[in-house]
């Protein structure tokens, strides 16, 4: 348990990196207080351009990698434990120190790029297809929150496939374990979506384009 718990702190402070709103600063803008107010890579794009886009897109994903590879090598030599769940915890870890930073009083980004990190952290089989439906999905609707929640959707259920193919090293409670950080990845991303949802129904969600219209502090 203590093991876990490790794994979960050296992920939660991974997570603090929130690589959007560290950009912003530097062009002296304040994402909470643009566009959506969210620090995630999608109001970074809408606001500091696709440059800052996708460096917030890499740097959500990489602390996600950089938890994993310290749990890794702080435990890839103890036989009493699993290093592969605990890498799921580390993993899940950063997510929720991206969601919830202390320093930001709880209210961080949605976790979905951290999510993507994870998958590919810890379950790289799950990359091909999550990435495809992703691009598919925003390609066609033009919504990004759409094509997340079906990420996280995804993500599970090939977790559950992976899992019952014996493609994931865990087995017996391990493999459940790692089952169980799945879903609660896959709600949390749901979760964090809900006003968006609300907006789809409605049909007011914002639609992504290519170019950004108004982008600000260059």
């Amino acid at each position: 348990m203590l093991a876990r718990l490790i794994s979960i702190i050296i992920g939660y402070i991974c997570g603090h990196f929130l690589t959007g709103f560290f950009y912003g600063k530097t062009k002296n803008v304040d994402l909470r207080k643009v566009g959506s107010g969210n620090v995630g890579t999608t109001n970074t794009y809408r606001n500091l351009g696709p440059k800052a886009g996708i460096l917030t897109f890499l740097g959500d994903v990489f602390k996600v990698v950089l938890a994993v590879l310290i749990t890794w090598l702080v435990y890839r030599n103890q036989t009493d434990v699993n290093v592969s769940v605990l890498m799921y915890y580390a993993a899940v870890g950063t997510v929720l120190g991206h969601n919830f930073p202390i320093f930001m009083k709880f209210h961080g980004g949605k976790g979905i790029a951290c999510t993507g990190g994870l998958m590919l952290a810890v379950c790289p089989l799950c990359v091909p297809l999550c990435l495809t439906l992703f691009i598919v999905t925003v390609a066609i609707t033009k919504y990004v929150s759409l094509g997340s929640i079906l990420v996280c959707l995804s993500f599970f259920i090939q977790t559950l496939i992976f899992g019952q193919m014996g493609l994931i090293r865990a087995t017996g409670a391990d493999l459940i374990e790692i089952y169980a950080l799945s879903a609660f990845v896959m709600i949390l991303g749901i979760v964090r979506h809900h006003a968006n949802i609300g907006r789809l129904m409605k049909g007011t969600e914002s639609k992504f384009e290519l170019k950004p219209k108004t982008t600000i502090g260059k």
